[in-house]
């Protein structure tokens, strides 16, 4: 009987083989960014449905002043937090309304909520544990129908947006004042 002998890429197949076990992001830990998998996207689906029911989101939802928004959110920003429950854990959701359009200004905004809106951006402060390292934030980027944005590659933005990238979600709110990863004030630090 020949014996199994494993060099180079056979190793990195047994490790990969034997890495596959599910992540909590939908799939092998190993291939899967932290963010966008199927349990992300059923957390930020879930999340949705409760802004709705609180009218944080949609055409009745409370409002705001317009200001002045900067890139990648929008020429104009409505933004505003409120506490939020999703699956027995209550905590803030920090929701920005993100405006875009040639035409667009604080008084259109004002005027007409509606039109102009591009997505809507959420930070949710979740359980303690469940990103210690990003002060236990999940991020969502909607459309104004509550469908995800996706990223270049089509994953959906869910979860850990761009944990560990040079850009993103975490990479920007990671420079913000204090420790909360908010910049309008540094209450919610770990």
């Amino acid at each position: 009987m020949k014996k199994a002998s494993f060099t180079g890429s056979g190793l990195l197949l047994m490790s990969l083989i034997a890495g596959c076990a599910t992540s909590e992001y939908g799939g092998p830990a190993e291939t899967k960014a932290p963010f966008g998998g199927a349990d992300s996207v059923a957390y930020a689906q879930t999340l949705w449905a409760n802004l709705i029911e609180r009218n944080l989101v949609g055409p009745a939802a409370v409002s705001a002043k317009p200001y002045q928004g900067t890139h990648p959110h929008g020429a104009i920003l409505v933004m505003f937090e409120a506490p939020v429950e999703v699956q027995g854990h209550t905590g803030v959701a920090i929701i920005k309304n993100n405006y875009a359009g040639a035409a667009v200004s604080e008084k259109s905004v004002s005027n007409n909520p509606e039109q102009n809106l591009d997505a809507i951006t959420v930070m949710f402060k979740r359980e303690s544990g469940y990103d210690p390292e990003n002060a236990d934030w999940f991020w969502a980027k909607y459309q104004a129908d509550g469908s995800l944005h996706t990223d270049p590659e089509g994953v959906a933005l869910a979860g850990r947006v761009a944990k560990g990238k040079p850009q993103g979600c975490i990479a920007c709110h990671k420079l913000a004042p204090g420790s909360d990863y908010v910049y309008n004030h540094d209450r919610f630090a770990n």
